[in-house]
This record gives C-alpha cells, structure tokens and sequence, in this order.
C-alpha cells in the first residue's frame, strides 16, 4: 500500500510541475508569453500575451498557436456543446489554422474528477469532437484535425472545488509535432 500511495504522489507532483503558468495582470508592460487572465463581467477570460522582449516564436509553431491564438474552450458541467466564448476562441483557431495550411491538430478532451472513469473518457471525447466539428463547419479539413479523450486523467488544475473543476472541463488544440 505504501508503494501505491508513493506512486500516487509521483504522479501528481510530476502533473503539478506540468502544469502551465497563469497570470493575473490587470496593467500593461511586456509580456511574457503567459495567459493574462482578466475578470470582464464576472466572467473568467483568458488572453494570450505577446512575448517578451529578444524572444522569438516561429509562425505557425505550437508556441505560436498558443501564444497568439489561445489552445483552449471551457465547458459547461456535464456540457459538451460549446459555447459563445468558445465559438469565438474556435473561430480564432480556424483562421489560424486557415493561414498556415500545412498544420494538424490534436483536439484534447478532458473533463473534472467527477463522474466515472469510463464516463468522463465519454464526456471528454463529446467535447474534442464538438470542437472539431465547429472547425470543420467553417472551413478547416477534417484530415487535419485528430481527436483523443482523457476524461479526468490529465487535470489542468488539481484542487477539488468549482475554480478547479472549471478549468479541467476543456478541449485543448495541440498543434502536431510542435
């Protein structure tokens, strides 16, 4: 029992060390290629961040993607329609996309700690394919698009409470091989 438990600590000090930087910064001054997180009409918005000075990102890289576009759609609970924010997150997609033709992707579904294994695998899977079927009704080729749920396996935060949960209900778009 002991080795499962160190196992179990492991596993969530590496997920801890993964997990992505968020600010919050209500000011100006150069960015530094981190979400700039902002509360406009108590909702939570993200905004990609320019990158600091004397850095680079290739266009059309994943760094790219995320920096200058936003990776991420939020969900509902227990939702996998998206939503007006997420229809606008995903039509900035598409015209990235659009623009550097040569791209895929990998649509990321992921949902809370809720619910079963077996049913946020299900809920994760509704939610890569509601993104990727928005794509694809504005014009993105479904060949370029992949989809993999990982249910609840791969939080984005770990706590166990709304803020936490809100945040692991998304479909991540990965830029492929890079």
């Amino acid at each position: 029992m002991h080795l499962k438990s160190l196992t179990y600590l492991t596993v969530a000090l590496f997920l801890l060390a993964a997990c992505e930087t968020v600010t919050t910064d209500e000011g100006g001054g150069q960015g530094t290629g981190e979400l700039k997180v902002k509360r406009h009409g108590g909702k939570l918005i993200t905004k990609p961040r320019a990158p600091a000075t004397g850095f680079t990102i290739t266009p059309g890289s994943g760094r790219d993607f995320v920096v200058n576009v936003g990776d991420r759609v939020f969900f509902g609970y227990d939702k996998s329609n998206v939503s007006a924010d997420g229809r606008t997150q995903l039509e900035k997609q598409a015209a990235w996309l659009k623009r550097f033709g040569n791209v895929n992707v990998v649509i990321e579904g992921h949902a809370d700690e809720r619910g079963t294994r077996e049913y946020n695998l299900g809920l994760g899977e509704r939610r890569a394919n509601s993104a990727k079927d928005f794509l694809i009704a504005i014009g993105i080729s479904p060949n370029r698009i992949k989809v993999i749920s990982y249910g609840k396996e791969r939080p984005a935060a770990l706590g166990h409470n709304e803020a936490s949960w809100r945040q692991n209900r998304r479909a991540v778009t990965v830029v492929a091989g890079g």
